[in-house]
């Protein structure tokens, strides 16, 4: 297991994340166009009772998202962002005990969502949207920054890299000068490699092998692989058929030293987390 090299404690609104150990981010889409679960819960009642079971099954962030980001998605209208997100980010929070994330890139999607409770913002674009920085900063929430080359619906046009771990690297410092910039202090910052984003197959395998370089950095990890074309690529299988591939992953992940995995299927993960945890703590 990898040792820390920053401060554990991460204050996330009014509710703060022990990262000395590793936690299982559920994913909640509230999109009709999620890769994997589009549409299954964009009804608020249903999105309310699933993130509750992700909570009782051991997550302890969940990740609400309106803006699908899957390979060659339309683009979302800040109105529809907000209809879909806001709401159900003030009914969870109200509801469970839970750190709220936000997953968006749009600044007034921040600003409403820490309003009402979110402690967390997960930005793919490394707020780099007109406004992101200054929406983020304002909200004095904990930022995730991902690596991703161009947009989400271009993001995959034959993705091209000298040297992709330094370059992921160097992107993802620059970004963090940007946030400093703007009063983003690195204490904020988790930072995602942004597994499946401006990547090719290669790419992500090369990349989560030697992800351990990206400690140099000295911010915690979050890593995001679950039910993604990686695990398609190499094992043939259908987005509802890669849940094995998935859990290889997050335990691979958590030996690698990440400290919040994103996943659809919370309970697996958390038996595997618990299961490397009690071998890793015992005398």
């Amino acid at each position: 297991m990898t040792s820390t090299l920053y401060p554990t404690r991460l204050p996330c609104g009014n509710r703060v994340l022990d990262l000395v150990r590793t936690h299982v981010m559920g994913i909640l889409n509230a999109t009709p166009d999620s890769f994997s679960d589009g549409g299954r819960y964009s009804q608020l009642d249903a999105a309310l009772r699933h993130a509750e079971a992700m909570v009782l099954a051991g997550a302890t962030l969940i990740d609400i998202g309106g803006e699908s980001t899957r390979p060659g998605a339309p683009p979302v209208s800040v109105p529809e962002e907000l209809e879909r997100v806001a709401p159900l980010v003030e009914r969870v929070a109200q509801e469970l005990d839970v750190v709220i994330s936000v997953d968006t890139s749009t600044p007034e999607v921040m600003l409403e969502t820490a309003r009402l409770g979110a402690g967390l913002i997960n930005d793919v674009r490394s707020l780099r949207r007109p406004g992101a920085l200054e929406a983020a900063a304002q909200t004095g929430l904990p930022v995730c920054l991902m690596h991703m080359l161009g947009e989400p619906g271009d993001m995959q046009d034959n993705p091209h890299y000298r040297d992709l771990v330094q370059e992921v690297s160097d992107f993802l410092v620059e970004r963090m000068k940007q946030c400093a910039a703007v009063g983003i202090g690195a204490e904020r910052i988790i930072l995602d490699p942004g597994f499946g984003f401006a990547k090719t197959l290669d790419h992500n395998l090369s990349l989560f092998k030697r992800m351990e370089v990206l400690h140099a950095l000295g911010r915690p990890l979050l890593v995001g692989v679950s039910r993604k074309s990686m695990i398609g690529g190499v094992l043939g299988r259908a987005v509802d058929e890669r849940l094995y591939g998935g859990l290889a992953l997050a335990a691979l992940a958590m030996s690698k030293g990440a400290r919040i995995l994103r996943v659809h299927d919370v309970a697996e993960t958390v038996d595997v987390v618990r299961m490397i945890t009690a071998v890793e703590s015992a005398e």
